[in-house]
């Protein structure tokens, strides 16, 4: 006969190890060790047996002191369950079996958890699924907010029904496979499994005389129309959740959430940098040379921007707080308006004579940057 493992080192605890340490090492395992998580699998069968049954006596003050002091020769002791010193093994503590499993796993493994109804039986419904969509947003809308109404295809309560299922006249009535509890338990080893009910699918009711419209499902296919709120300075690919706006559920389950993601058409002159707005202007270079004040585009209209004599090309110039609104936060980015020198194309004789005397009578200092190049390019090549 082979040596039992002892239980603090099945749970991985050490054996000074709090009631909740013990809770939380067993509920990892338990999940890891499931026979529902692995069917087929003997092996791990056996491991979460041996992990509840160290958890049943662990978990348990008088069955710990016991083992404490005594080890595994104290499960025999008293002549047997329920005897003078030996373990109970009909509980834990007094709780039942299931009451255990049910604080641990939830509905994970179609436990203990849900809403009862009249005589303890089970109101759980069928959940609806979540949807996503994109919505597609002008980057004015990004910039300040708005509302749209966006069409939706997706499941939506009866109308003929109300949602029951039920054709008129007529009321569901109580699975008779799970008497109404939307569970179904069966024996495995030791210890019980509870499962939703594969008649009622966890409602506890059936329908006997479904309805014409849904065919007993409560639920029908239809577009739906919803308003959206768009938050100002919102940004390609965040997304909105608009709560039980998704797939309706049946039999009485929560609806669906609907997820909206967000794409920011381009804009005919501005792109963004995070909350800034970006924006290029074009000016001649006499404009640039000696300066003046032109019209730039914002998201609110024209302004009047000063270009200072003898800018560059490519240099920007900054709008305070005419970009987008800081999503989750206060106040706004800033424009920044790049300005290009556009070169002229087509000159009249005029134009190229005075070009050629303004060629003639120039400084060096007139374009510090080109006499530092080329002064660079000579020194390079000696």
């Amino acid at each position: 006969m082979s040596q039992k493992r002892d239980y603090y080192e099945i749970l991985g605890v050490a054996k000074n190890a709090s009631a909740e340490d013990l809770k939380k090492s067993y509920r990892k395992l338990a999940i890891q060790f499931h026979p529902d998580k692995n069917p087929g699998d003997k092996a791990s069968e056996e491991k979460f047996k041996e992990l509840s049954r160290a958890y049943e006596i662990l978990s348990d003050p008088q069955k710990r002191q016991m083992y404490d002091q005594f080890g595994h020769a104290a499960e025999g002791a008293g002549g047997g369950p329920g005897g003078a010193g030996g373990f109970d093994f009909q509980g834990f503590g007094g709780a039942s079996v299931n009451d255990i499993f049910g604080d641990i796993f939830g509905d994970i493994f179609g436990g203990a958890g849900g809403a009862r109804g009249r005589g303890g039986a089970r109101r759980r419904g069928r959940p609806g699924a979540d949807l996503k969509t994109q919505l597609d947003v002008t980057f004015e809308e990004a910039a300040f907010g708005g509302e749209k109404v966006i069409t939706v295809p997706r499941s939506a309560k009866c109308d003929t029904c109300d949602g029951s299922g039920c054709k008129a006249g007529t009321s569901p009535e109580t699975c008779s496979q799970c008497r109404g509890r939307g569970e179904v338990s069966f024996q495995q080893g030791f210890f019980a499994i509870t499962r939703p009910c594969p008649k009622c699918s966890g409602s506890g009711q059936t329908v006997p005389n479904p309805c014409g419209t849904c065919s007993g499902s409560g639920t029908v296919r239809k577009k739906s129309q919803i308003a959206v709120k768009v938050p100002a300075g919102v940004d390609t690919g965040q997304r909105l959740k608009l709560t039980g706006e998704g797939e309706a559920g049946e039999q009485g389950g929560p609806d669906g959430d609907l997820y909206v993601v967000m794409n920011i058409l381009p804009h005919q002159f501005f792109t963004r940098d995070e909350f800034d707005v970006i924006c290029e202007v074009p000016i001649t270079f006499v404009q640039a040379a000696l300066g003046d004040e032109i019209d730039a585009p914002t998201l609110e209209g024209k302004v009047k921007l000063k270009i200072p004599p003898g800018t560059q090309s490519n240099r920007t110039l900054r709008l305070k707080a005419k970009g987008l609104a800081r999503l989750g936060s206060y106040g706004r980015g800033d424009q920044l308006v790049k300005v290009i020198i556009e070169t002229p194309t087509k000159l009249n004789q005029e134009q190229k004579d005075l070009l050629k005397r303004f060629s003639q009578i120039e400084a060096e200092q007139t374009h510090p940057a080109q006499h530092g190049f080329f002064e660079k390019v000579k020194n390079f090549f000696g």
